[in-house]
């Protein structure tokens, strides 16, 4: 597999950090909510980036597709913002992709709450039993 160069990764930390406050600070849509970008990934040609989000206090997979596709409809707009903001030779086309390693990470995280606590509470009975 190729090796992506510095400036790939450079590009896409910056990315990153400036859609985060431009999602946060320019983008009205309601849809859209507090947004998170976890990570960007940007093309070796440095034309297209996959951002990468979470919509913090959306459940349902309908309120989150919304969101994306409110994000998505704007990234034309943020484009733009982006291009006034950053100097690269070429703004990449972003498309926004939903992140749910955070939900499940709490999911796991929940399944081993669970299973520590039905331990503990059966090492609890056996604990009750060889006492009798």
């Amino acid at each position: 597999m190729a090796r992506v160069s510095k400036r790939v990764d450079k590009v896409a930390d910056l990315l990153k950090k400036e859609i985060a406050l431009l999602i946060q600070g320019e983008v009205r849509d309601p849809r859209v909510g507090m947004a998170s970008v976890t990570g960007v990934k940007v093309s070796r040609d440095l034309t297209h980036a996959s951002v990468y989000v979470t919509l913090l206090g959306k459940t349902s997979s309908e309120e989150i597709q919304e969101g994306i596709d409110a994000l998505n409809k704007a990234a034309g707009f943020l484009r733009s913002l982006l291009a006034k903001t950053i100097s690269l030779r070429t703004t990449p086309k972003l498309n926004f992709i939903y992140d749910d390693s955070l939900a499940r990470g709490q999911f796991m995280t929940d399944l081993i709450d669970e299973a520590l606590a039905r331990d503990e509470r059966d090492h609890h009975i056996d604990d009750d039993d060889s006492e009798t």
